[in-house]
C-alpha cells in the first residue's frame, strides 16, 4: 500500500480510501468488520464515513470494528446533512455541529474525529459561523483537521480565504464526486486543489458498479444493487 500526505498535513494517509455508505444498510456488522479488517490487514488505514451514512450506522459499524486499533487508521466522517426532523438537525450551523460531532464521537467509540468534513455546502449559514466551530473543535481535541465534500472550486477557495482572514485552522481536503462519466472537476476544481496544496479524495469513481459490469444497456438491475435498492442514485449519473 502507497501512502500519501493529507493536504497540508503532516498526515500520512493510504492511497486507497475505503468508502462505507453501505455498511449499516446492504452490509450488517459483522460483514463490515471483515471488510475493514481485510483493509487494514492490506496496509490500508484511511476510512470514510458520514453521520448521515444510514443514519449513523455506518459510523457505529466501523466503531465497533476499529475498537483497540483506533491509532492504526485515520477516520474521516461528515456533517451537515439531516439526522432528524427539527430545524436545527441539519445543515453547518455551529449548533448543529457541535451537537452532530458529540453524536459521531459516540458512535464511532473514540474521543477524537482525524478528518470532520462540511458534507455539503449550506446557503443558510455563514461560511465564518461553521469554520470558526470546525476551528474551536480542532482547539479542543475533538478533531484533526478539517475538510469539505461537494463544495465548487470558489466554495472551497472562499472557505480558504475566510480561514486565513480569521485566523482558524484551514480547509485540508476536498471530496468530490469524479469519474469517467463526471469529469466536471478537471476544469476548475483539480487546479485550484493543486494550487493550494490541498488533497482531493474522489467518489463515485466507479459509479456504484456502473464500471463493473454489474448493469446491462436495456435491462433492469439487479437485486441487491445500489440502483435497484436507490433509484434516485441514478439522478447522481
Amino acid at each position: 500500500m502507497r501512502y500519501e500526505t493529507l493536504g497540508t498535513t503532516g498526515m500520512k494517509v493510504s492511497q486507497l480510501c475505503l468508502g462505507t455508505n453501505v455498511m449499516g444498510a446492504y452490509v450488517d456488522d459483522e460483514a463490515s468488520a471483515k471488510i475493514i479488517n481485510a483493509f487494514i490487514n492490506s496496509g490500508g488505514n484511511f476510512i470514510d464515513t458520514a453521520n448521515a451514512y444510514n443514519e449513523g450506522k455506518s459510523e457505529a459499524a466501523i466503531g465497533k470494528a476499529v475498537k483497540g486499533l483506533r491509532h492504526d487508521v485515520i477516520i474521516a466522517t461528515k456533517v451537515n446533512m439531516p439526522m432528524g426532523e427539527g430545524p436545527n438537525d441539519r445543515g453547518s450551523s455551529r449548533s448543529h455541529i457541535m451537537h452532530a460531532v458529540e453524536q459521531s464521537l459516540r458512535r464511532l467509540q473514540t474521543d477524537y474525529i482525524d478528518l470532520y468534513i462540511l458534507h455539503h455546502w449550506d446557503n443558510e449559514t455563514r461560511l465564518e459561523e461553521s469554520l470558526r466551530a470546525m476551528d474551536d473543535l480542532v482547539r479542543q481535541g475533538k478533531i484533526r483537521y478539517v475538510g469539505v465534500s461537494n463544495f465548487s472550486a470558489w466554495q472551497v477557495t472562499k472557505s480558504l480565504w475566510v480561514a486565513d482572514s480569521m485566523g482558524l485552522d484551514p480547509v485540508r481536503s476536498v471530496q468530490v464526486q469524479y469519474s469517467y462519466l463526471h469529469r466536471d472537476p478537471e476544469l476548475e476544481l483539480l487546479p485550484m486543489a493543486e494550487a493550494h496544496g490541498l488533497s482531493v479524495a474522489p467518489f463515485w469513481v466507479f459509479s456504484a458498479g456502473m464500471f463493473a459490469g454489474r448493469y446491462q444497456r436495456g435491462e433492469e438491475p439487479s437485486t441487491g444493487t445500489r440502483f435497484k435498492e436507490r433509484p434516485s442514485y441514478l439522478q447522481r449519473l
